[in-house]
């Protein structure tokens, strides 16, 4: 498999040319991580019955469950729906994550960064 190297780097006229692009992009995915780390993603399930906070760094930072979904003879479906939204802004978190680094490396395929 072939990377797709971005169109800035592919014939640089010397070597300090790479280096300064390469520092560019490592600068800015390190911004890109800091700000990332700092928003706020939320997902909703079960009609707004549960409700799920995290920041970019997957800390859950606030949860909500609607007091009519609480029921203490079916703890199962509260669970299934807490389960379900955790996952909901996880992948979320991980779309818009592999989006915007994405448009950092020009598409380039570097795993492990982030």
């Amino acid at each position: 498999m072939k990377a797709r190297i971005p169109q800035s780097m592919q014939q640089p006229s010397n070597m300090n040319q790479v280096i300064r692009q390469a520092q560019k992009m490592q600068e800015d995915m390190a911004a890109f991580q800091e700000e990332f780390a700092a928003r706020e993603f939320k997902a909703s399930v079960g009609g707004g019955a549960v409700e799920i906070a995290m920041n970019g760094a997957r800390e859950v930072t606030a949860i909500h469950i609607s007091p009519e979904v609480i029921d203490p003879e079916d703890s199962e479906m509260l669970e299934d729906l807490i389960a379900s939204a955790v996952n909901e802004v996880l992948k979320n978190i991980d779309s818009e994550s592999t989006e915007g680094m994405g448009k950092i490396t020009g598409g380039m395929n570097m795993p492990g960064l982030f």
